[in-house]
């Protein structure tokens, strides 16, 4: 049998403001192996301007969701677009206020080396982890400032999906 790579999109238009509209999905972002139980991410920070480069795949405050079956062996490619600053990446739960500052990853091994200090520019990590349990995470930049300056996204461990999948995130009392 062959590897299939099956992308899954979901675009939202009305509940979506304009300046997330202009935002882009990649479909090469996100790879998948159902027979496999595998998924693979590509996470660039500072991939855009938005947000003065504080955003991961030119997205900011969780406008962007990757979704992921739980249990499912997930591979997250990090890599630091970004020319100015450092980054760095960790899957931590929800909390309010976002935290200004690293705090202890949600799933285990799932965060990049150097958290506090940052990858320089195109420096790479890779975080392997299962996508376990269920529930909802954020993907959130460790250097201080970043994550609580909107450069986060959203991570969603499904019990119900069937396979991967990248979503528009709309803002919260978007209309």
């Amino acid at each position: 049998m062959g590897r299939a790579v099956v992308v899954g999109l979901v675009t939202l238009s009305l509940a979506v403001p304009a300046s997330a509209q202009q935002q882009r999905v990649d479909p090469t972002w996100l790879s998948f192996e159902t027979a496999a139980k595998t998924v693979r991410f590509q996470l660039i920070a500072g991939l855009t301007g938005l947000n003065g480069a504080l955003n991961f795949n030119g997205f900011r405050d969780g406008a962007l969701t990757i979704v992921v079956p739980v249990g499912w062996q997930t591979e997250i490619d990090f890599r630091n677009h970004d020319g100015m600053l450092p980054h760095s990446a960790q899957v931590i739960a929800p909390q309010t206020p976002l935290p200004t500052q690293p705090v202890g990853p949600a799933i285990p091994r799932a965060f990049t080396f150097k958290l506090v200090e940052g990858l320089p520019s195109e420096a790479t990590d890779i975080m392997r982890f299962a996508a376990q349990p269920a529930g909802e995470y954020l993907i959130f930049c460790g250097v201080p400032g970043h994550g609580a300056a909107g450069m986060w996204i959203r991570l969603r461990v499904s019990a119900t999906a069937t396979t991967p999948a990248l979503l528009l995130t709309p803002a919260p009392g978007a209309s």
